[in-house]
């Protein structure tokens, strides 16, 4: 997941308050480092004569609270986990959707609710998938079509989780039969606790980035990872024997983050649609991929080829899908508090 989804809470950049670098001077985008890349805002800049200025954040919620506090930017990245809590704190207001002009062709696994919507509070932009990477010399493939394997002794002590609540209840849903959260019962969160609960004894532990994990599975230390799609052809490309199982009877999951356009931003309304529609175009599939993430435009996603969509870890597979649709901040809340207990083998 590369930059924008390193673990929340882990060693983050400190918020920013000044912009990184001043180009066009009527749009201000609050985001990860490395989204600043030129080549993202080509279309951007064919129409205003150069990219927008950026301003960096490394934590989300540090973000918000630079925000509520009062510094002024015009749209802001963010991962769909976190926008409930933005749109409760008043800071953001509805995109249009009419005026963006790929929205009929996003993946409508990423909109949930809002597909078909006149407006919408977050716009998927770009996406990953998390699912079962695995060492194919040690591990038979049959042993990895089930999420249930994380319970199998036999691997004890050979698998972990990321250390991401988002990531591990997706897994955890999954694994108990639920492929919607936005919708989960108490009784689906106490069923996906209790799976992970068990599982907690079965982990060496719960990896932090992808490097980690990368070198847990290179040493051997780790057979079965779950995993974020990124992982897959970076060990691929060492000459590692590494299977990624996204068609596990019970799923697998579609990470996402966005934008969301800021209230009373100082720079152009105009621009920001400008952005949103740049960012979002078919063009911008390729080099997105080259950086690890999807692009949730569906046509720009298929200009890319089978072979390069299931190189990425990222193509259509037939299998239930939970995707990482933002939740209430109750529930979010609830699985947050539950995950560090379990952690703590509580």
């Amino acid at each position: 997941m590369n930059a924008l989804k390193t673990l929340l809470g882990g060693a983050a950049l400190s918020v920013l308050a000044a912009a990184a670098f001043a180009e066009d001077a009527e749009l201000l985008v609050f985001d990860y480092s490395g989204f600043e890349d030129p080549a993202f805002h080509t279309k951007y800049a064919e129409k205003n004569g150069d990219v927008p200025s950026f301003a960096f954040f490394g934590e989300e919620d540090e973000a918000l609270q630079k925000l509520v506090s009062g510094f002024k930017a015009d749209v802001s990245h963010v991962c769909a986990g976190s926008v409930k809590k933005w749109e409760e704190s008043g800071i953001i207001e509805p995109w249009d959707t009419s005026k963006i002009t790929e929205y009929s062709k996003l993946d409508s696994n990423l909109l949930g609710a809002d597909v078909g919507s006149d407006s919408a509070y977050f716009i998927p932009t770009d996406f990953g998938s998390t699912a079962t990477a695995y060492n194919a010399d040690e591990v038979p493939v049959e042993d990895v079509k089930t999420l249930q394997v994380y319970k199998d002794p036999k691997y004890a002590g050979r698998m972990t989780l990321p250390d991401n609540v988002d990531d591990a209840y997706a897994l955890a849903y999954l694994a108990t039969g639920t492929t919607d959260w936005t919708t989960a019962t108490d009784a689906q969160f106490e069923a996906a606790s209790n799976w992970l609960r068990e599982v907690h004894p079965n982990l060496r532990t719960y990896w932090t980035d992808p490097a980690e994990l990368a070198q847990l599975m290179a040493t051997g230390e780790v057979l079965i990872a779950w995993a974020w799609n990124e992982t897959y052809p970076t060990l691929a490309d060492e000459g590692f024997p590494i299977g990624f199982e996204r068609q596990a009877t019970e799923g697998s999951s579609l990470w996402l983050c966005g934008y969301v356009n800021l209230k009373d931003g100082p720079g152009s309304e105009d621009k920001a649609y400008d952005y949103i529609n740049g960012f979002l175009d078919a063009s911008n599939a390729a080099v997105l991929m080259d950086a690890g993430y999807g692009i949730s435009n569906t046509e720009g996603l298929a200009t890319l080829g089978e072979e390069a969509l299931v190189a990425g870890g990222l193509e259509p597979i037939d299998a239930p899908i939970l995707a990482q649709l933002p939740m209430s901040v109750e529930l979010r809340t609830k699985q947050s508090e539950e995950f560090e207990k379990i952690k703590a083998g509580f």
